[in-house]
């Protein structure tokens, strides 16, 4: 299989380690690279908006608590004792297919495209609100004890409780659908509303699981507003707001001990002779600034965490530039819309059009940088993993592929390594590419995604 072009990056970066940025390439959508300055990325052990380890500590003992309930409630997971948690895979064929020469690094991907129950990172956010949230029902109305047996919550009793709430939802799709399953599979009345950019065959689903979508014409942010003002209105309902919930954000970030683990199993070290690269696809940036708090955590400055957003809706890296010398005039939480972008991509998850300021607040500061990618380059990174390793993912799910070659081949890239000196120690380096979506789409749709890489990819 031919290699992979390498991306390209009109960032660069001055002696004074002070990054530069082409603001009118990200206008033109072109593919760009921003990097955090050393000063800034050496603040990985400040914890920002009273978020801290023992946090994410607490959310992994509440995931340990309510494993044997979801093994109940969930076929699928009984052979994993009630455990959500992905594989980290070795991926040798997909790592020759992308052109990164084993002196750089080792290329592994973490596979939460086939997370069990809602089949994408959001169920690790998702389900633990929603379950923090009947948690908290059932301790005030005397049906649970927290070192007692949480299976007690699918009975008739818990049930009736959480039937006389409701649990509502503002999201482009995958969010909607691991709270909307979760939510309705405890009894809970579901409500999502979804952005004109989220797929049919999403919506179909929850609807099949019971749940009430709400459509809207508007883009996320407009459904998250929607959904806010609707649970406004009703006392007996939980919104979880994806772009200011601690509850979603130390659920993703509770997945960075087991990641550890597994990384351990495979005799991967992280420490300064040994950086540890993770690539995150980004859309309001939950999800992957939650990962890389937890990381940071665990691993300090041993972990370099780069989000990857579409070129036409990265919002992430927008706030990233926002009060920056040069960018001023991008005010506190920019938009995508400021700077002439339409946030139309195919990476529906990824259609974001302003970040969410907790997680810029927590996990801003702890990152090495933001990168985007073309929607083409989605699909034929799609297909390589499919060809290369049978990885079966959604477009928004590939974007993390691209990280390696951001770092190797531009200058913004390569002085980024030289800043935080890891030159020499990129053969023993390990790259995760965290993949975010992709059991549940339907065949056929999976089929145009295929041939759309397989087209993307014969074209020079």
């Amino acid at each position: 299989m031919p290699h992979l072009p390498p991306a390209t990056s009109t960032a660069q970066n001055t002696s004074s380690d002070q990054p530069l940025f082409d603001l009118q390439a990200l206008k033109r959508g072109e593919p760009v690279l921003w990097t955090a300055s050393s000063s800034r990325h050496t603040a990985w052990s400040e914890a920002g908006a009273g978020i801290s380890q023992l946090d994410v500590e607490a959310t992994v003992a509440r995931w340990r608590r309510f494993a044997p309930l979801l093994a109940r409630l969930f076929p699928e997971l009984q052979v994993r004792d009630g455990v959500i948690e992905s594989e980290l895979l070795p991926v040798p064929r997909l790592q020759r297919a992308l052109g990164i020469p084993q002196d750089f690094g080792t290329l592994l991907v973490k596979a939460d495209h086939g997370l069990p129950v809602a089949g994408s990172v959001k169920a690790r956010g998702g389900i633990h609100e929603v379950l923090e949230h009947a948690e908290g029902l059932a301790l005030r109305h005397g049906l649970l004890a927290l070192d007692g047996d949480y299976r007690v919550l699918a009975e008739p009793a818990a049930r009736a409780l959480f039937a006389r709430h409701q649990v509502a939802v503002g999201s482009t799709g995958n969010l909607g659908l691991a709270i909307g399953v979760m939510a309705s599979a405890l009894g809970f009345r579901a409500v999502v509303h979804m952005s004109a950019d989220a797929k049919e065959w999403k919506k179909a689903r929850l609807r099949a699981r019971g749940v009430e979508v709400v459509e809207h014409a508007g883009d996320y942010a407009e459904a998250v507003a929607a959904g806010r003002r609707a649970a406004l209105s009703d006392p007996a309902c939980h919104f979880v707001d994806d772009e200011r919930s601690r509850s979603l954000f130390l659920g993703y970030a509770a997945a960075a001990p087991h990641l550890a683990r597994q990384l351990a199993a495979l005799g991967r070290r992280v420490d300064a002779q040994h950086p540890l690269f993770v690539y995150l696809p980004c859309g309001v940036g939950g999800a992957p600034g939650g990962i890389a708090f937890g990381l940071a955590q665990l691993f300090g400055p041993h972990v370099h965490c780069f989000f990857a957003e579409p070129t036409r809706s990265p919002c992430f890296l927008l706030q990233m530039l926002a009060g920056t010398p040069g960018f001023e005039f991008l005010g506190d939480q920019p938009s995508v819309y400021d700077v002439g972008l339409d946030n139309r991509t195919e990476a529906d998850g990824l259609a974001v059009p302003c970040a969410s300021e907790l997680a810029a607040e927590v996990a801003g500061p702890l990152l090495g940088g933001v990168y985007t990618v073309e929607d083409e380059t989605l699909f034929r990174l799609l297909h390589a993993a499919a060809v290369s390793e049978e990885l079966h993912i959604e477009p928004s799910a590939a974007a993390g592929f691209s990280g390696p070659a951001m770092l190797r081949d531009t200058a913004a890239g390569q002085a980024y390594l030289e800043r935080h000196g890891l030159q020499a120690h990129m053969a023993a380096a390990t790259h995760i590419a965290w993949t975010t979506g992709g059991l549940f789409v339907p065949q056929d749709e999976y089929a145009r995604f295929l041939a759309r890489g397989r087209d993307a990819a014969a074209r020079p």
